[in-house]
């Protein structure tokens, strides 16, 4: 934990109580504050009590006199509207800010930053892997497991924080600079948070703010939001490098993953031969990292060394197992269908399990990787949609659960003994109609694939 020393005297509330706002509040009274918190949940508020504080709500009259309102960044902020606690505090004149503002406030770190729509949990992760493997120290967390302020206190140039941003973080991260920056990619997401996707990428274009001489800003140019981010940094002229990432041609100046191969301006560095990292998707996440790691001092050879020991994410295209020489991928975290396509494309031959409870449009989009699919087995209250979408073109199989789904799938892989094959499970739904939550549907197929004879490779990818 952080103690944040700078806040002692001081009063602080604390608005939700997950895991980044009950480490908030830990490492603010560590250091010597005094803090009022809320939550809406019972069960939040009950964890908290559990763990040794008193639940306020946080009316005007306990915002009166805090130095600031550290808020989870699950909360509203700014739309469809701010939540009534964020008006409490405007309304009080109390700023407004997250975990990461205050861990910048406190050590004035040495920060790598990554955000993007999407591949930014792999990318966070397996930078923060090849620095560590070189000999770095490095703590991992962010909006990617550890709440920042969970994490080890490092003194001056002792190590290095690799911090996954999500854009509500970046919204409440005021102070926010970094040494290195990464934004992979911008496409519509949480537009009911952010209003238009014209403010979302505002809001992700300032995992660059603050850079100046010495710092490094890394940039994929594939889509027009991006491009138009890359083109403002070139406009400001500052003294910091600006490195492009592309996977769809290579650059004379900047990194790209074309075809295979690693470019380096222009000059091939190595094949993207990474088990754990297939597909283009990953290319893109490989490029960024090299050429983040690069900027961080390390050389080719030390930065491919790390990459070829990444295991991968759970959940993210995850070898579970091998059953009958057939592997078995858990691509769980594929909660819709824009997820499940970035697997799709990852292989040629699939036995492909799908379903549950379906998010708006389906799997329509996927129309033009249905040719890698060989079969699919389908699953939970989407199964039937799902089924009338493949229609005549995919073979599938109504199977309801996901056992009956992996037998379902297995058996067609064993009739066809295709080279290359895989049964995905990449469900391009959310899981709430059978199971808990992504991972504990995750956790369920690689238990299923262990029970067939495949070996569990906890945190391997495919």
């Amino acid at each position: 934990m952080i103690a944040l020393t700078h806040t002692r005297g001081q009063t602080w509330a604390v608005f939700g109580l997950a895991r980044s706002g009950l480490a908030t509040a830990q490492a603010l009274v560590a250091g010597g504050a005094e803090v009022r918190l809320w939550d809406d949940s019972e069960a939040s508020r009950a964890a908290a009590e559990a763990a040794g504080f008193r639940a306020t709500p946080l009316d005007d009259a306990a915002l009166t006199g805090c130095a600031g309102l550290a808020l989870a960044p699950g909360v509203p902020l700014t739309h469809p509207a701010p939540h009534q606690v964020v008006a409490n505090a405007h309304r009080a004149g109390v700023p407004v800010l997250g975990d990461i503002e205050l861990l910048l406030r406190e050590l004035k770190p040495a920060v790598y930053g990554v955000t993007g729509t999407n591949g930014k949990s792999t990318t966070t992760a397996l930078l923060a892997h090849v620095l560590s493997s070189a000999g770095r120290k490095v703590a991992l967390g962010g909006n990617i497991g550890t709440p920042a302020l969970a994490l080890p206190r490092y003194a001056a140039g002792e190590g290095v924080y690799v911090l996954e941003m999500s854009s509500y973080q970046i919204d409440l991260t005021p102070g926010w600079q970094a040494k290195i920056a990464i934004l992979l990619n911008i496409t519509p997401d949480h537009l009911d948070r952010h209003g238009t996707l014209q403010n979302y990428a505002a809001i992700k274009a300032r995992i660059f703010v603050g850079q100046g001489g010495g710092d490094t800003a890394v940039i994929g140019i594939d889509d027009d939001h991006c491009r138009a981010i890359h083109a403002a940094l070139v406009r400001e002229n500052t003294a910091r490098s600006i490195i492009p990432v592309s996977i769809e041609r290579i650059l004379e100046n900047g990194v790209s993953a074309v075809d295979g191969r690693l470019y380096d301006n222009g000059r091939e560095v190595f094949a993207l031969d990474f088990p754990a990292l297939p597909g283009a998707h990953n290319g893109q996440n490989i490029a960024c990292v090299y050429a983040a790691a690069r900027a961080a001092g390390l050389d080719a050879g030390a930065i491919r060394a790390g990459i070829a020991s990444f295991p991968g994410l759970k959940h993210r295209l995850q070898r579970a197992g091998v059953v009958d020489g057939v592997p078995c991928i858990n691509d769980s975290k594929a909660t819709n269908a824009d997820s499940a396509a970035k697997a799709l494309a990852s292989f040629e031959a699939i036995y492909w399990i799908a379903g549950g409870k379906a998010k708006e449009g389906g799997i329509d989009s996927l129309r033009p990787l249905f040719p890698r699919i060989r079969h699919a087995s389908l699953i939970g209250d989407a199964a039937r949609d799902f089924a009338a979408t493949l229609g005549d073109t995919v073979s599938h199989t109504l199977c309801g659960t996901l056992d009956r789904a992996l037998d379902d799938a297995l058996a067609a892989a064993r009739r066809e003994r295709l080279k290359g094959a895989v049964v995905l499970l990449s469900p391009a739904c959310a899981s709430f109609d059978q199971f808990r939550s992504f991972e504990h549907r995750g956790d369920e197929f690689i238990r299923l694939v262990a029970e067939r004879g495949g070996s569990v490779e906890q945190g391997a990818a495919a």
